[in-house]
């Protein structure tokens, strides 16, 4: 990992690029983030940084989250998280970490927690289907019907069933990085990331390099493929 940051998601938006075309963005609060701890090789076995963002009363944490922020001489913060960065050896406790560690064009992976839903039966969390209205169906109708084993006696893990949907890790990766500002601490990602308004989120260097498909790239120049010999036809079936 080379570079990462703790956030916070602020909203969704829609911003212009030159040529005019309209891009969703979401933008998320980044930091300024403090490093609290130093993990090295020598006292730890591996090389980490722990990053704390948010401000909040002293008052407001356990004495044992108190005591290892003032032993480690930072102001009191609300989250706590580590990472093993690629110059964390190079790193001091109260080193700050801000928004400028990204930079636009950067491919990040975004994880955080998405949005609760509650308690939904298997039509809405799984699509399942629903049983006919006709004919005597009954007050089942968007049940999941039988799906125990006739020699098990039981039911198999994994099978669909109705529970609590959303409020879980999600990692949303590949995201562009449109824009950064380092004076309002903002980072505009391109496309949605997970959770709410104000949820706590966190971004780190993407772990797979996808190169955006441009426009007419799976267009063959062999003339004995169909996208030879005729390209418009093959970009406008594409």
């Amino acid at each position: 990992m080379k570079k990462a940051i703790i956030g916070k998601k602020v909203g969704m938006t829609q911003i212009f690029d030159e040529s005019g075309k309209v891009i969703p963005v979401t933008v998320v609060e980044a930091g300024p983030c403090v490093v609290t701890q130093k993990k090295t090789e020598e006292t730890d076995g591996y090389s980490a940084v722990q990053l704390g963002f948010e401000d909040i009363k002293e008052s407001k944490l356990t004495k044992p989250e108190a005591g290892h922020l003032k032993k480690a001489g930072v102001e009191a913060k609300k989250h706590l998280k580590e990472f093993k960065l690629e110059g964390a050896a190079d790193m001091n406790v109260g080193d700050v970490v801000k928004a400028d560690t990204f930079a636009a064009g950067d491919m990040i992976d975004v994880t955080g927690i998405s949005k609760g839903h509650g308690y939904q039966g298997v039509v809405k969390r799984y699509h399942a289907g629903r049983v006919d209205m006709t004919h005597g169906g009954g007050p089942v109708h968007r049940h999941a019907g039988s799906m125990g084993a006739l020699d098990a006696a039981r039911i198999f893990k994994g099978k669909i069933g109705a529970g609590q949907m959303g409020n879980e890790q999600v990692t949303v990766q590949n995201l562009e990085v449109v824009k950064v500002d380092a004076e309002l601490n903002m980072i505009v990602i391109r496309g949605a990331i997970p959770g709410p308004k104000g949820g706590l989120v966190y971004l780190f260097n993407t772990v797979k390099n996808n190169k955006v498909k441009q426009a007419g790239a799976d267009i063959s120049k062999n003339p004995q493929k169909a996208s030879g010999r005729n390209p418009q036809k093959a970009s406008a079936r594409g």
